[in-house]
This record gives structure tokens, C-alpha cells and sequence, in this order.
């Protein structure tokens, strides 16, 4: 059976060990190069911090920046360009401003920058949601919209204390999240589920938290944890075979290295992670990288990387700390 399961997954056994290419992974962009400096390398914190000012003057985070309209928002729209309706071909713009401010997240734009203080205050006075007219850190109704809102609200030093106060209410029973409830929905989705988590993490760490939000991520933890990241509960089968790709950005997909991610940044070791962390062992490429392998598509401001199938800086760092912290564990 387990043979059975890996083979499903496709982790075909022990891949060979290699280590990260630093000198490829430096060089980069500074939205990469501080993170690898931080996490894989022994660089003093004020070379860090040194790298880390040059992504708001540099590279994606200057040129993100530089996109936005004369009142603080990216095209015009909190998830839709100009406020409009998701495209009738069902691909997605990752332009407007929630996918934007998550780059920037994603980059490590300092937060206590003054670039990122008035980005922050002119998206609170002038972006609102196209779903309810509600202001951007008011929320939305979609737990993986609330999710990520609450990641950049809390990151950013915007309230965000009502909509922390409706996903807790919007808990399932199996302990996850799921877009559609408002539809009828009452089972989980990863999808979902993974953006609240992240959401409610960044928020426990910015402001202290509560004993209900604890809660309420524990039993998200333990939604994913009871499927080892990628199966069903019921069948141990894999539902969604683009869980096992791995992607950058994730925007509100979900894989299983973002899943893994989660659970480095929260420090939660459990042996159901176990597969889903070999998984990712074994898509280490001999020369120590990892590709890029499922873009979402829509229209973006510019690409981050070469395109699926080949070497992935992003993937590779990501994938390297992941490693680096279950591996020191042991």
C-alpha cells in the first residue's frame, strides 16, 4: 500500500542529495537574494537587512511599485482590473491589487519602510472590494480573499480585526475553509483552507493572537494533516494531481509545497508530513534545483522566471528551507 501511494504521488524512492547552488540562487533579484541570505547562508543580519532595502528601489518590488494608479491601487480593482468580472474564459488577472500587495508580500517588502506605509494607507482610503463595496481591509466574503487580506493587513499594520472575527465563524465542522459555503458548501477545500491558515499565522504573530484564533488554526492544521498535505481522507487517493506541482506565484492555489511552507513558518512538526516532505525531496534535480511546474495563467505586470519545466530560483529557495528545517529536526 505504501508502495502503492508513493507511486501515485510520484516519489519513485531516495533522489540523490544536492546541495542548493548559492551563487545561482544570489544571482537574482534582491526579493530573492535577501531570503537566500537569511535562510540558507550564514550572512550577518545587517547584510540581510542591507539586501533586503534594495526591494523597494530594485528589481520586481521597484517595478510593482512603479505600477500602481495615482490613488495607491494596481489597475483599478481589488481583485479585478477597473473593478470589473472575473474573465468569461475563466483565467484570472493578477494584476489588480490583491495579487499585487501578495508579490510584494511574497518579496519581503520591509513593512516599516515609508514606500510601504503610504501604499498601505492610500489602498485602505481608496481600493474597495467589487463584491460588496466594502473597503479592501473591511474584507470580502470569500475565506481564501479573507485569507489573504488578513496576511497583508496583519504584515502591513492594517486592522483587520473584523474579518478575523468572520472566518472563525466560518469554520467548517472538519476544521478547514471553503469558498463556496455561502453557496451550501460544507466541506473543506485546501485551497481555501491554506490561505486562512497562512492569514491567521501572520496575524498571531503581529498581534499576539487569541486563544480562539490558535484554536482555529489548529483545526486547519489538522484538516490538512489527516490527508498528509495531498489525499483524501477516505481513499487515500490524490484528488488533484496539480497539488504535486509546484508553482510561483500560488496566488489561491494550492500545492503541497506551500502547504509545507505553512508549516515551517509555523514550526509544526508531525510525521503526516512526512510523505508530502519526501515528495519534495524527490523533485530535487540532480544540480541541486527544483523547477517551476504549474503557472497559473492570467495577465501578470511581468514574468518572475523562464517559464514551467525549467530550474525555478523561487522554487529552489522555497524548497530548500523547507527541507533545511524538517532535516534539522531529526
Amino acid at each position: 500500500m505504501a508502495d502503492q501511494r508513493a507511486k501515485d504521488s510520484g516519489i519513485d524512492g531516495p533522489q540523490p542529495e544536492a546541495a542548493p547552488p548559492l551563487e545561482w540562487l544570489l544571482d537574482s533579484d534582491p526579493a530573492i537574494r535577501w531570503q537566500v541570505l537569511r535562510d540558507l547562508t550564514d550572512a550577518p543580519a545587517e547584510a540581510v537587512a542591507a539586501e533586503r532595502s534594495r526591494v523597494t528601489t530594485e528589481g520586481w518590488g521597484a517595478r510593482l511599485l512603479a505600477a500602481r494608479d495615482p490613488d495607491g491601487q494596481w489597475m483599478g480593482g481589488a481583485c479585478f482590473p477597473g473593478r470589473g468580472e472575473p474573465p468569461k474564459d475563466g483565467s484570472q488577472p493578477w494584476t489588480s491589487t490583491l495579487p499585487a500587495m501578495m508579490e510584494l508580500y511574497d518579496y519581503g517588502l520591509d513593512p516599516t519602510t515609508e514606500t510601504a506605509r503610504e501604499m498601505t494607507a492610500l489602498v485602505t482610503a481608496n481600493c474597495r472590494w467589487e463584491y460588496d463595496d466594502l473597503p479592501f481591509f473591511d474584507g470580502e466574503v470569500e475565506p481564501c480573499i479573507n485569507g489573504r487580506t488578513v496576511t497583508l493587513g496583519a504584515y502591513f499594520g492594517a486592522d483587520v480585526d473584523g474579518i478575523v472575527t468572520r472566518l472563525l465563524a466560518d469554520q467548517l465542522d472538519d476544521g478547514g475553509w471553503n469558498c463556496w459555503t455561502e453557496m451550501g458548501a460544507t466541506v473543506s477545500s485546501f485551497d481555501s483552507t491554506i490561505c486562512v491558515l497562512e492569514g491567521l499565522l501572520e496575524y498571531e504573530r503581529a498581534t499576539g493572537g487569541s486563544a480562539e484564533v490558535a484554536a482555529a488554526r489548529r483545526g486547519g492544521e489538522q484538516y490538512l494533516l489527516e490527508r498528509s498535505l495531498f489525499r483524501r481522507r477516505s481513499t487515500g487517493e490524490v484528488p488533484v494531481s496539480e497539488w504535486l506541482a509546484f508553482s510561483f506565484p500560488t496566488r489561491w492555489h494550492y500545492d503541497v509545497l506551500r502547504g509545507l511552507e505553512y508549516f515551517r513558518a509555523a514550526d509544526v512538526r508531525d510525521p503526516r508530513l512526512g510523505e508530502a516532505i519526501e515528495l519534495v525531496r524527490s523533485k530535487r534535480q540532480p544540480d541541486g534545483t527544483w523547477l517551476l511546474e504549474n503557472t497559473h495563467p492570467g495577465a501578470v505586470h511581468f514574468p518572475l522566471e523562464d517559464g514551467d519545466g525549467r530550474p525555478s530560483r523561487w522554487n529552489t529557495l522555497r524548497a530548500s528551507r523547507v527541507l533545511g528545517w524538517w532535516d534539522s529536526g531529526r
